[in-house]
């Protein structure tokens, strides 16, 4: 079997990591912006509303998560969008992406518990599905999840029956990629093309934000690896059992953006802004946001809430490590 299909199925299977509701933060295999702070998605929500001003975005726009798991992020997002500019959670419309049904049902749940009749969540299993002649989508930590292969000089890897890394296939379009980054070893995503083709034949005017780790420069060796409990286990060590983590374990590895940038520009999308998340979140005012707190709550509650906001921005934790890659189209 060839690695990515072996990724997709320990991802996304029946029995796979995401297929199944999974904790996120301390009592999960690994913290996200979304389970650090809210202030995450109320930043995002500030720049919605700034570019429903411009007259980029009209104010019947779909708001949508891809790859929303819990539907924290979102949820977040329509928590700031009320307490900012309250009407406009009249007239937007807002979606999640998500295949799996289960998780289709947590997620309606947890919408249900956080605001009652007064959000409609709509629902799709993949970007294909949507129409829309407006929208702005969002997601969090999705490029490091596509299924990819591995590349070591000129051959990529299979699974072999003993459930052992085998290079010795060959291919030509991950030949090409390979050539295109200068990479002789690595990861090499697939599917990115096919996800920038749907979300551009889909909505006519839309932009799509994305957050993840990695660079601009495809890394020259392996980065993938696997989360549990907060502890990192590179792919090829030698005490990682793979068929003991296959399904139970986050499998992930570091984006290469100019990657998703040739994928997305492909498909006529302009990539309008790439920054670290620090520069990203203090341009589009999370500190404005924090503000704002800081005038309507006690100093005990703001304290609280900037040691989840330094978190996000400072440069060592999350704020040099986590990039903003941004697109239009129309």
């Amino acid at each position: 079997m060839l690695f990515s299909n072996y990724m997709n199925d320990w991802l996304y299977g029946a029995d796979g990591y995401y297929a199944s509701y999974r904790p996120i933060g301390k009592s999960g295999d690994f913290y996200t912006a979304v389970s650090t702070s809210k202030f995450f998605g109320g930043t995002i929500a500030k720049h919605i509303i700034e570019r429903i001003d411009e007259g980029f975005l009209s104010p019947d726009s779909l708001i949508c998560e891809i790859g929303a798991h819990h539907g924290y992020l979102l949820a977040d997002i329509i928590e700031f969008l009320h307490t900012l500019r309250p009407k406009l959670i009249i007239t937007l419309r807002f979606g999640i992406v998500e295949r799996f049904e289960t998780l289709q049902q947590q997620q309606k749940n947890y919408f249900e518990d956080s605001f009652g009749d007064v959000i409609c969540l709509e629902h799709y299993c993949d970007v294909s599905e949507i129409r829309a002649s407006s929208a702005f989508f969002i997601a969090n930590e999705i490029f490091d999840a596509f299924a990819c292969e591995l590349l070591y000089q000129g051959k990529i890897a299979r699974i072999d029956n003993n459930g052992k890394i085998v290079f010795d296939r060959d291919s030509a379009e991950v030949i090409e990629h390979a050539h295109k980054y200068k990479k002789d070893r690595g990861e090499i995503a697939i599917g990115y093309e096919s996800f920038a083709r749907s979300m551009a034949q889909s909505v006519s005017k839309f932009e799509f934000m994305s957050f993840d780790y990695g660079e601009m420069e495809a890394r020259s060796d392996f980065s993938i690896r696997v989360y549990q409990d907060h502890k990192v286990y590179p792919l090829f060590d030698e005490e990682l059992n793979l068929q003991h983590a296959y399904g139970k374990t986050d499998i992930t590895y570091d984006v290469n953006f100019a990657h998703v940038k040739e994928a997305f520009e492909s498909q006529g999308l302009v990539m309008v802004q790439y920054a670290t998340q620090l520069v990203a979140l203090i341009e589009m005012g999370i500190l404005d946001l924090l503000a704002i707190l800081k005038e309507n709550v006690t100093d005990e509650i703001y304290t609280q809430e900037l040691e989840k906001v330094k978190i996000l921005i400072t440069p060592s934790l999350m704020g040099e490590r986590f990039k903003m890659i941004r697109f239009t189209q129309g």
